[in-house]
């Protein structure tokens, strides 16, 4: 099933974080053309500088010609839902329409929140905005 195989992607990610300062691990996979693309949250010593999961997958997925995220899985630490912030949200809104499914899990893989994007970012400004 394509959703084990996102949050499994996540939990990979997420295992190759780069955060000495927060130590707050993130990792994030979304779907393209049934294609996977992941990335982890990287900091540095300019903290709080530094790049989020989700900005990281979406770096990926560009970088291979792709302009449309269809669906993403976000994996954080404990039992409350990481949900993206709200660069992220912008981010991902670039790329996808209010109604983009976003899963939030836990470092087990346990589905904590399922959401849409339009919940998280309402009355959103995008792409189509500008013409």
């Amino acid at each position: 099933m394509m959703k084990d195989a996102l949050i499994s992607a996540a939990l990979d990610a997420r295992a190759k974080a780069y955060a000495p300062y927060s130590r707050f691990h993130v990792g994030a996979a979304l779907r393209c053309d049934g294609v996977i693309y992941s990335g982890c949250n990287v900091e540095n010593a300019a903290y709080p500088q530094g790049s989020c999961a989700e900005a990281g997958a979406i770096s990926a997925m560009v970088l291979a010609g792709k302009r449309q995220i269809d669906e993403i899985v976000i994996v954080g630490g404990g039992d409350a839902a990481c949900t993206p912030c709200g660069g992220c949200r912008q981010r991902l809104r670039e790329f996808s329409s209010s109604t983009l499914k976003v899963t939030m899990v836990d470092p087990q893989g346990v589905i904590l929140l399922e959401t849409t994007l339009g919940a998280l970012l309402p009355w959103s400004f995008g792409p189509e905005n500008l013409v």
